[in-house]
């Protein structure tokens, strides 16, 4: 199980070596994002653009739903691992397995018979409708292999097997990669083609992920007799994959508030707000990899009743967390103008897009820092605190912020809105911390 890892390893080697497989996953990703843009902007059509765009909150939400069953789980399973519970855990793996693909199923259903109220929801108007339905459509019907892969993708990591989590999603991306073209341009698919080659890379992943379960993981479970847990452990698993659920679910949330109010300026800022957004990952998905990283450390030791080992693992996370997003911020920010024009090449939305991406970027170090702080809620049982951080960056906090931004500076508050919000967060951040752990941590 990898007691020597979690248990005596220097904690900056123990860290890394379980963090820096899922950076590069989270990187992976990142690359395959900027492709998949890539290939959409090929097009050349800001209504095809702003369609898939506006359909960010149906993937985001999707990976909520994961979460809830992949973090909750993870976190409940790290903690019984650090206790010496191995049998516990393979029910608890088992459980969380079937209840993924189950939610799975249902969200498709559920997603597919609203789809017409949905996208009026997320903005979906005029041209970009057609794009965004088509685009919906198959993601939707691919939900229940989405949200079953964020189960073993976290399980695998709590165990110690960090690097086989990583390869299963460089498999699944390596195949979207290669399928966006044959599918958007090859088979004139467009918008449903891009989504039909992500759901086909994620089948892949779920394959590798079930293959390694059954075959070689020590102490995750598929078997169907296993998935029983007490009502005491699903009240664990829920306090924790609720809030980081709700982490998730407070992303789509906070990119229908930034389309909503950037609708009335037209297609083209919400398609390019979408290309930023998915430049941003660059920042986001590194410094979310090296914060949920260090989980199952996190979680191992506190279970163990190792409160020394766990400060440590706290400082040093924070403290690479802070620097990483530090540099990225900076090659960002000087950056800003070559990285839109990758994507487009008109004058006009290329002065468009570097200052949006500029205003983004200023304080996602701190976004960071509120992810290990989240990240250590989670593993720690905190589940309120955790829930409490969740909706307060792109969720309550946000809406309040964008509100008061609108009104104060119209279009530039829309764009500042989120860096205002992250400065609230992370003093927020401290004080749930002091509030509902500092002194047991102590």
């Amino acid at each position: 199980m990898g007691n020597e890892l979690f248990e005596k390893a220097p904690v900056p080697k123990a860290y890394l070596k379980l963090a820096m497989p899922v950076v590069l996953s989270m990187a992976v990703t990142m690359i395959y994002n900027m492709v998949d843009t890539w290939f959409i902007a090929l097009t050349g059509k800001t209504a095809l653009i702003a369609g898939v765009s506006v359909c960010t909150p149906l993937f985001t939400l999707m990976l909520a739903l994961g979460d809830l069953w992949g973090l909750g789980g993870s976190s409940v399973f790290s903690r019984l691992l650090g206790e010496h519970r191995e049998e516990e855990g393979r029910r608890v793996s088992a459980f969380c397995y079937f209840g993924a693909l189950i939610l799975g199923v249902i969200s498709a259903a559920a997603l597919l018979l609203a789809r017409r109220s949905l996208l009026q929801f997320l903005g979906a108007e005029g041209a970009a409708y057609p794009h965004a339905a088509a685009y919906f459509t198959w993601l939707s019907l691919g939900a229940p292999v989405i949200i079953f892969t964020l189960v073993p993708t976290n399980m695998m990591r709590s165990e110690g097997a960090a690097t086989r989590s990583m390869i299963g999603s460089v498999l699944g991306v390596a195949v979207n990669i290669v399928l966006d073209p044959v599918f958007i341009f090859a088979l004139r698919q467009g918008a449903a083609g891009a989504a039909m080659a992500t759901v086909l890379g994620y089948i892949c992943t779920a394959a590798y992920y079930i293959r390694y379960t059954v075959k070689f993981s020590p102490g995750l479970s598929l078997d169907p007799r296993d998935a029983k847990i007490s009502g005491r452990t699903f009240g664990s698993l829920m306090m924790i994959g609720l809030p980081a659920a709700v982490t998730n679910f407070m992303q789509s949330v906070g990119i229908t508030i930034t389309n909503r109010n950037l609708l009335p300026y037209g297609n083209d800022p919400i398609a390019i707000m979408g290309i930023v957004m998915k430049i941003m990952n660059i920042a986001a998905l590194m410094l979310v990899g090296l914060a949920f990283g260090g989980q199952p450390i996190m979680g191992y030791n506190y279970g163990a009743g190792n409160r020394v080992r766990l400060r440590q693992v706290i400082r040093f996370a924070l403290s690479v967390t802070a620097a990483t997003g530090i540099v990225i911020s900076l090659v960002l920010f000087a950056g800003a103008g070559p990285l839109i024009r990758l994507f487009v090449s008109g004058t006009d939305l290329i002065r468009i897009g570097v200052p949006m991406l500029r205003l983004q970027v200023i304080c996602i170090t701190l976004m960071g820092l509120t992810t290990v702080i989240i990240c250590l809620f989670q593993s720690t049982g905190k589940g309120l605190a955790a829930f409490l951080l969740s909706i307060c960056r792109q969720g309550t906090v946000y809406a309040l912020v964008m509100l008061v931004m609108v009104r104060l500076l119209g279009y530039r508050g829309v764009l500042a809105a989120q860096a205002v919000t992250d400065v609230l967060t992370i003093v927020i951040a401290g004080l749930l911390y002091r509030i509902f752990l500092s002194r047991e941590i102590r």
